[in-house]
């Protein structure tokens, strides 16, 4: 999956944004929803932030407070860094996080949990907790009769396919697993807070 990122990273924003092959594709409501995402996130306390497998930044730019974006990908930590020239970014391994015990306050991660398998999962709930007392996970809510898991083909602008596995939240099951509460659960997207604000 790592490789599939990195070369996604010049095309990643064209799927929030909803531009080159996303241009036709069908997604009622999704930039209102997504407008009120990020203003749910503003609204969070400022907080010295991890966001891990924060990608080209797009999600980034909206969390309060001193931010530190991590990605495998330097690609995508390039353009992230464009986009928020005063937050930090590091190459890194979202399941070893380089930060020392308790270097945060809170650790963000959008679409990035969905694609964990177990162990992955458990691993990473670990490092995240090792670092920051408060998560905050965002991922897609799941459709009637989609499926929770399942390995998708996902094809790139250069004609690469890859295989990704993904996962789709209902916001109450994602709340119980994370030992937390739901910040929000639309049509698109659902934000899950767990631990101290």
């Amino acid at each position: 999956m790592k490789e599939y990122y990195h070369r996604r990273a010049a095309e990643y924003d064209e799927w929030w944004l909803g531009t080159g092959k996303w241009t036709d594709v069908v997604r009622p409501g999704w930039e209102e929803e997504l407008a009120e995402v990020a203003a749910r996130l503003a609204g969070l306390s400022p907080a010295r932030t991890l966001d891990v497998a924060c990608g080209t930044g797009f999600i980034t730019q909206h969390l309060p407070g001193q931010i530190t974006g991590l990605d495998q990908s330097e690609a995508m930590v390039e353009i992230a860094r464009e986009r928020l020239p005063k937050a930090t970014f590091v190459v890194g391994d979202a399941l070893d996080l380089p930060f020392e015990d308790g270097s945060f306050d809170r650790l963000f991660t959008s679409y990035f949990y969905c694609h964990l398998e177990e162990p992955e999962r458990a691993r990473f709930l670990a490092e995240s907790r090792r670092v920051a007392a408060e998560l905050v996970v965002m991922g897609s809510i799941a459709r009637r009769d989609e499926p929770r898991a399942q390995w998708q083909e996902r094809v790139l602008n250069d004609g690469t396919r890859w295989e990704v596995f993904k996962r789709v939240f209902d916001p109450a099951h994602l709340a119980a697993e994370l030992a937390g509460e739901v910040l929000h659960a639309g049509t698109w997207f659902v934000v899950v807070q767990a631990g101290s604000p």
